[in-house]
């Protein structure tokens, strides 16, 4: 009987109400999306086979022979996490406890009062694009006025979409001047008075990216006050610190002056550049708090945040940055190392210039070069000045004319000015 219903059952067509096609999901309707532009300089620049081709695209540091760079404070915790035959187990939702203490430390500093007095919050993220997706989150949740941030124009081409997705509204204020090449300061105060009260104002707390322009610490204090009598709130981006200057506490100064004010801010943070740890993602957010019960509210909606995103962060990163930062003679090298990575950038910036001015006698003002800092350089090139660096010269930048200095070594720092030399006659 089993067997007759069987064969009747596949000798029959089967038969559909609805077209099968209807049952397959179709993204026939999803749009192409632009290609992101700084992975598309590298991508051009490796399909070029001219020997003197440069990449000043890539935001990653450099030796002088244009190789990645790992530090030998890197190293060696990574030899002592392997003596110490560490598990793998999973790590708090806030991340490796050691770790998020000395980040707290080395951004804060060791007067710092909210950390003596336990007000400051801080989970371990991934790298400083986490933490400032963290903190979008979180403000987007419980920021108690207007969900709308403030980013400088220009600012860090991730900014706008980190928080836009977090559930911010995104206004800008005037931060470059291009006339200058330098701080549209008048501008930056303008438009932090004019903006609403209790506002939200991104900052770069060292090496702006991607212009390279810093205010001065005078400037920092102004902006500090004014931030406070309009009632601001300052979320501090900070990717950089030891890496502009060579000097963790001088690159930390708007932090700590901010701090210092009252002002209850919040800081991503990462170790990408100045540890170089770009691939290991290690961060931290913090924030502030009025007192050391808040503080335990504010933890626990963090982890709420968290643990949907992605429920614990990773631990050999982090282990790598505690052990440097928590055993005095790592420290102490990587203090050493970050400096000689600072100064070789410093370095660059002025052959760059001394080249441009000395030796091809440009008419043009080339201060901007030397007068910023960090990793990057606006250099104030026009988009078709741009194209003939790549078409010409086989020189790789983004069309708005920044460069990353750490891509410069001194075997093609010449060339590389007499290239922009000839495209600025």
């Amino acid at each position: 009987m089993l067997s007759s219903y069987l064969s009747r059952t596949l000798r029959s067509p089967v038969k559909h109400s609805v077209p099968l096609r209807a049952f397959i999901t179709s993204w026939a309707h999803v749009p192409q999306g632009p290609p992101d532009a700084i992975l598309g300089i590298t991508d051009a620049y490796r399909k070029d086979d001219h020997p003197k081709k440069m990449n000043l695209g890539v935001g990653a540091y450099r030796d002088d022979s244009g190789k990645p760079y790992v530090l030998n404070s890197v190293r060696k915790a990574e030899q002592l996490i392997l003596q110490d035959k560490l598990d793998k187990e999973y790590l708090p939702i806030t991340g490796l406890a050691s770790f998020t203490k000395e980040a707290a430390l080395l951004a804060y500093g060791e007067n710092s009062e909210p950390l003596k007095e336990g007000r400051i919050s801080v989970t371990q993220s991934i790298s400083g694009t986490g933490a400032l997706r963290i903190g979008g989150v979180f403000l987007s949740r419980f920021y108690p006025h207007k969900k709308k941030i403030f980013i400088p124009t220009p600012t860090w081409g991730n900014h706008a979409a980190v928080f836009k997705d977090s559930g911010l509204e995104i206004e800008q204020y005037r931060y470059y001047d291009k006339s200058t090449n330098g701080l549209d300061f008048n501008g930056l105060i303008e438009d932090i008075k004019k903006a609403p009260e209790n506002s939200i104002f991104l900052l770069h707390a060292c090496a702006h990216n991607p212009t390279g322009v810093d205010p001065r610490p005078p400037q920092w204090d102004q902006i500090s006050e004014i931030i406070k009598e309009r009632k601001h709130f300052a979320f501090f981006d900070m990717a950089y610190q030891g890496f502009a200057s060579g000097d963790a506490n001088r690159d930390s100064y708007a932090i700590r002056k901010f701090v210092s004010d009252g002002h209850r801010i919040c800081l991503s943070q990462s170790f990408a550049k100045n540890m170089g740890l770009y691939a290991e993602r290690v961060g931290t957010f913090s924030i502030i708090s009025g007192s050391p019960k808040e503080k335990e509210a504010v933890d626990s909606q963090l982890k709420i945040l968290i643990r949907p995103m992605y429920s614990n962060p990773p631990v050999n990163g982090a282990r790598i940055a505690s052990y440097v930062l928590s055993k005095p003679e790592l420290k102490k090298e990587w203090l050493s190392e970050v400096r000689l990575m600072a100064d070789r950038i410093i370095t660059m910036r002025d052959k760059l210039k001394k080249h441009l001015v000395e030796d091809y006698g440009s008419k043009h003002n080339w201060n901007h070069i030397t007068d910023q800092i960090g990793m990057f350089c606006y250099t104030g090139l026009k988009p078709e000045q741009v194209e003939r660096l790549t078409n010409e010269f086989h020189v790789y930048l983004t069309k708005d004319g920044r460069i990353s200095i750490a891509g410069i070594s001194s075997h093609n720092v010449k060339y590389l000015a007499n290239a922009i030399h000839e495209v600025t006659r």
